[in-house]
């Protein structure tokens, strides 16, 4: 058996786990991993990515029907995940993207009860023999570090977009 170490999961498995939505804003306040913050809705490094930049924009709101989104949240769930490709674009040149949502369990959603849009960036060859063999996927970059880099760009094209 091959061992992969990941020793930054050892925080999450010795700390105390969350009683509250993981996604929601209190829980987030002092992340490191937002990236950007619209009027109702947020932009965040997932903390468990499928690429390097994988980002998650989260309604603040705890809502998992997207009947339940107002217009104009849903509006800026749209206009969020258009800066997020342009910011990743930008930064990281990505040669394409996935986009999407797992609404409820059976689709996968890992957090059902807090609806949210997965941008991930991807690559020719991402993908490597680790997941298709050993069923593992390696991210080479650090999702605190990705943030750092991110951040200052969001907020210089949200300036170039909105005026």
């Amino acid at each position: 058996m091959d061992t992969i170490f990941a020793p930054w999961r050892a925080a999450y498995i010795r700390g105390e786990k969350p009683v509250s939505c993981v996604l929601c804003r209190d829980a987030l306040r002092e992340e490191e991993l937002v990236v950007c913050e619209g009027k109702s809705a947020f932009i965040i490094v997932n903390r468990y990515p499928y690429t390097g930049g994988h980002l998650m924009i989260v309604p603040f709101r705890h809502l998992n029907c997207l009947s339940d989104l107002l217009p104009e949240e849903r509006i800026e769930l749209f206009e969020l995940m258009d800066l997020s490709i342009r910011v990743l674009t930008q930064v990281m040149k990505p040669e394409g993207f996935n986009i999407g949502m797992n609404l409820g369990k059976a689709a996968g959603a890992g957090i059902e009860d807090h609806l949210h849009i997965h941008v991930v960036p991807r690559w020719g060859g991402d993908t490597n023999y680790m997941s298709v063999i050993g069923e593992v996927r390696v991210i080479p970059e650090d999702v605190s570090g990705i943030a750092r880099e991110l951040r200052p760009y969001f907020t210089k094209i949200q300036r170039e977009v909105c005026g």
